[in-house]
């Protein structure tokens, strides 16, 4: 299964790493349409406590290096569940800002929108399992509730173990009171 896991890596992380490059290198196609959802986020990215840029053609600088990253270490392997959840962040703005079929008179254009939404619709499923695909291992969650269990049992032996030595304690001094000398 693992040549399957790193060629559909390779596979999701490709769309990514293109157009990421393609936006650090020339964002300036891309921000008529970001603009709508940059509008939204700069109130929030100017009242944070450090200094954050909040243009539209920055935000889609950093959108697209963010996507840019995250693919190459999705298609390496090295932290692909972390970068194929941060993939699924950035893809949903991109998706609202970028493929808004609804708002389009056009019936093709409308056509060609919504086929480009739905794609992404479908390539965020695939990065939703990217995230959560454990390639066969335990899950955490697994794997802390198995060590908490462990760590139980060794808790309640050490108890039994204290209470039967505590028993064995008073047996003898017992016995010992009754022996002379």
């Amino acid at each position: 299964m693992r040549p399957v896991r790193t060629a559909a890596r390779a596979m999701l992380s490709a769309v990514f790493v293109a157009n990421g490059a393609q936006a650090v290198v020339n964002p300036d196609p891309l921000v008529p349409r970001a603009k709508r959802m940059t509008d939204r986020v700069s109130p929030l990215l100017e009242k944070a406590p450090v200094q954050l840029p909040s243009d539209a053609a920055t935000l889609v600088r950093i959108n697209g290096a963010v996507q840019v990253l995250a693919g190459l270490l999705l298609a390496s392997g090295r932290g692909s569940r972390v970068a194929a959840a941060v993939l699924a962040g950035t893809l949903v703005p991109t998706t609202l800002a970028g493929h808004a079929f609804w708002e389009r008179d056009d019936p093709a254009e409308r056509r060609a929108q919504r086929l480009h939404f739905l794609k992404n619709v479908g390539m965020l499923g695939g990065l939703l399992l990217a995230a959560a695909d454990t390639e066969g291992r335990p899950s955490l969650r697994y794997r802390t509730g198995r060590f908490v269990g462990d760590r139980r049992r060794l808790i309640q032996r050490g108890v039994r173990s204290a209470r039967r030595d505590a028993r064995i304690a008073v047996k003898s001094a017992a016995v010992a009171r009754h022996l002379p000398g």
